[in-house]
């Protein structure tokens, strides 16, 4: 595999939607915009296989040889997400069989990923796309299928892996019963076979299982596609795949339903698809998130293989706006920006999910502002690509504790989870803490952070929590969060303190918790109204043994009890949170943390926080020349005055020098690109 040299600047498209008389037309405007790759074929297996065992792929030959004309690069998708109506109609056991039955035709990603019948079909597409494909020199990249997940496939071709899968963990089933208490309600079973259906179980230990084997699926069949593909790849040409994220309207959170961590091994590249608010809701926060959890797949840069153009109306991005998300997406570690998608489609459920064209397919606004920053990428480009973080503060996180926290959620519903992760993490975003995140296979890195925030660890091995003290014992800052430690991976219950394991490391523990119902927490010490002090969702009844009180709760019944500590533990320090605070409660404790970190070490506190507060955006990194780059992004609709915090250096964009200090005057959506020791040259 041959890493790219350039910015990859692109866009899906899909001749199969258009006139056939417009491919030269779109590409004379792609071409125009320096676009320079277009992502083809993955959501289109019926027409390119439109009755069982009858082929056509002229649709994307002819894209093939138009962007081999254009000299633009293309992305192949493997068209697995969306199968045609023919193999429903003929073989209606490849739809999957969830809780709630077995799946009707019509959407995509309905099959059971695992299904030898599904499997057969799905190879034998792939292995006649890619012999079809493989003579193109455009062709770059191949990708894996679309946003993978297991589609909640639960029927009996699954439950039997799962059994299997069970054997292979457990040996036998007395050993199951003892490890998940299934003697509760009963439920314990005397053979392999009379396990019960598992969308069934009130156990959830058995169900947190069960998530942990549908998982498990998608990764063996990303693995089993990228096997595939190789075969017919050459040297420079490279395997990724789209993740996407838990999904409330935009990408959000971690995504239950995939491990991308165990997934991303079979890829060259990790790639992900991240959509976000716009025009007043935007802020970069899911962008921040959603960056940091591709670019820890790898540790490396990533490519951002699907975000938005127009997108939904109310995306319809203000002027200015795509390249201050561009330019972010870049800030972030990505090496692509690719929108989904080049036109707006006339038809079926997307079809107000609007490309760069708009329906009438001219240019416009969005196109116009595409274009002039495809200049800026291609003349940039050498300076900007490949940046590499250098990141002193990480998130750890944990598919087993998102799916225990699904399964005993303190409040009704699921994504308690990622409500209290992004909590943490958007709370060190407003603060220009970058961070990255941490996955529990990972505890050798540890030591490489300043700071490591441990937010909802429900369940976590023993193993996995000594580390962490480990860390705090070596010199390490932890900031931990309530409901962490709670229970072992299989959601079993710890039987001693809690936090299991951590309550020496935190020097308190708490045997009672509660839900909150007017409760503040006490002091003012961080100059905050009595709202942003109100906590909700849960609290535990901290009781401290060593650990220094720093806020109590601000209730006639619960006021003996601390709500948040801090405790020196053998070189390093940690910070206990045992309620849902309020963002500004958070920011503030982490405004005191970072600033005692700093005495603690000797730094300067200046070198672990910098002097800019969201809406000001500051993502700084190494590019290839050796060079320290610094993004300064205004994430806001006024106009605001920032001091240039960094050593003196060029602004790319104007070409301009700039001096530590000086007041920067920052437009709407604005962005500037600072070049520490950089000479006022121009760039070609």
């Amino acid at each position: 595999m041959t890493y790219p040299d350039h910015i990859l600047f692109g866009t899906a498209y899909y001749a199969e939607y258009l006139p056939a008389d417009r491919l030269e037309t779109d590409f004379k405007l792609m071409k125009a915009a320096h676009i320079n790759l277009i992502r083809i074929a993955e959501s289109t297996w019926s027409t390119a296989e439109p009755s069982e065992g009858h082929f056509d792929f002229s649709q994307i030959l002819r894209v093939l040889e138009a962007a081999n004309r254009w000299d633009i690069a293309v992305m192949i998708g493997t068209p697995t997400y969306a199968i045609p109506p023919w193999m429903a109609a003929a073989y209606p056991e490849v739809l999957a069989i969830t809780d709630k039955g077995r799946n009707q035709y019509g959407s995509r990603q309905n099959m059971d990923i695992s299904h030898p019948t599904y499997r057969f079909f799905s190879e034998r597409i792939i292995r006649r796309l890619m012999a079809a494909v493989q003579p193109y020199k455009a062709v770059l990249a191949v990708q894996l299928d679309n946003e993978t997940k297991p589609y909640h496939t639960a029927g009996p071709n699954v439950q039997r892996q799962f059994i299997h899968w069970l054997r292979n963990q457990y040996g036998d089933v007395q050993a199951l019963n003892q490890a998940l208490g299934l003697s509760y309600w009963s439920n314990s079973v005397d053979a392999w076979e009379n396990l019960p259906d598992v969308t069934g179980t009130i156990n959830g230990s058995l169900a947190a299982l069960f998530a942990r084997f549908q998982r498990s699926l998608v990764t063996e069949f990303l693995a089993w596609q990228a096997e595939i593909v190789r075969e017919y790849l050459r040297p420079d040409q490279f395997v990724t795949h789209n993740f996407d994220y838990e999904w409330r309207g935009y990408s959000y959170g971690l995504q239950a339903e995939t491990d991308h961590y165990q997934a991303a091994s079979c890829l060259d590249i990790a790639g992900c698809d991240i959509y976000h608010p716009s025009q007043d809701q935007f802020s970069g926060r899911e962008t921040a998130f959603c960056s940091a959890a591709c670019w820890s797949l790898k540790r490396s840069n990533y490519l951002v293989l699907e975000t938005q153009a127009q997108g939904q109306p109310d995306w319809t991005p203000y002027p200015g706006q795509l390249r201050l998300q561009a330019f972010n997406h870049l800030a972030n570690g990505s090496d692509s920006v690719m929108y989904w998608h080049w036109h707006s489609i006339h038809n079926a459920v997307e079809t107000y999910w609007k490309g760069i064209l708009s329906h009438d397919l001219r240019p416009n606004a969005t196109y116009y502002e595409i274009a002039g920053l495809g200049a800026d990428l291609e003349r940039l480009g050498p300076k900007l690509r490949q940046l590499k973080k250098m990141n002193k503060v990480a998130i750890l996180v944990s598919q087993d504790a998102l799916t225990g926290l699904n399964i005993f959620s303190p409040i009704p519903g699921c994504g308690f989870y990622n409500d209290i992760l992004r909590l943490f993490a958007d709370a060190l975003y407003d603060l220009n803490l970058e961070y990255d995140l941490l996955y529990p296979q990972q505890v050798s890195l540890f030591s490489q952070y300043e700071l490591i925030v441990v937010p909802v660890l429900y369940s976590a091995a023993d193993d996995l929590l000594e580390s962490l003290k480990d860390y705090a014992r070596q010199g390490g800052c932890l900031l931990i969060s309530f409901k962490c430690g709670f229970s072992s991976p299989e959601l079993t219950v710890a039987k001693d303190l809690q936090p299991h394991l951590l309550s020496e490391a935190c020097g308190m523990h708490y045997d009672q918790f509660t839900l909150p119902r007017q409760v503040s927490l006490t002091g003012d010490a961080y100059d905050l109204s009595k709202v942003d002090r109100v906590i909700t969702d849960w609290m535990e009844l901290i009781i401290p043994d060593q650990a220094t009180v720093v806020s109590h709760y601000d209730h006639p019944a619960w006021g003996k009890y601390a709500a948040v500590t801090k405790n020196d533990y053998g070189n390093g320090q940690v910070w206990y949170v045992g309620c849902r605070p309020q963002p500004a409660y958070l920011k503030a404790l982490l405004c005191q943390l970072i600033k005692e970190t700093a005495e603690r070490t000797g730094q300067d506190v200046k070198s672990l926080i910098p002097g800019a507060r969201f809406p000001i955006v500051i993502r700084s990194g190494i590019n290839l020349e050796g060079h320290t780059l610094h993004y300064y992004f205004n994430a806001s609709a006024q106009s605001v005055a920032q001091p240039y915090l960094h050593p003196s250096g060029c602004e790319l964009l104007s070409q301009h020098l700039v001096k530590t200090g000086e007041l920067l005057q920052l437009e709407p959506w604005a962005v500037r690109i600072f070049e520490e020791e950089a000479k006022n040259v121009s760039i070609h």
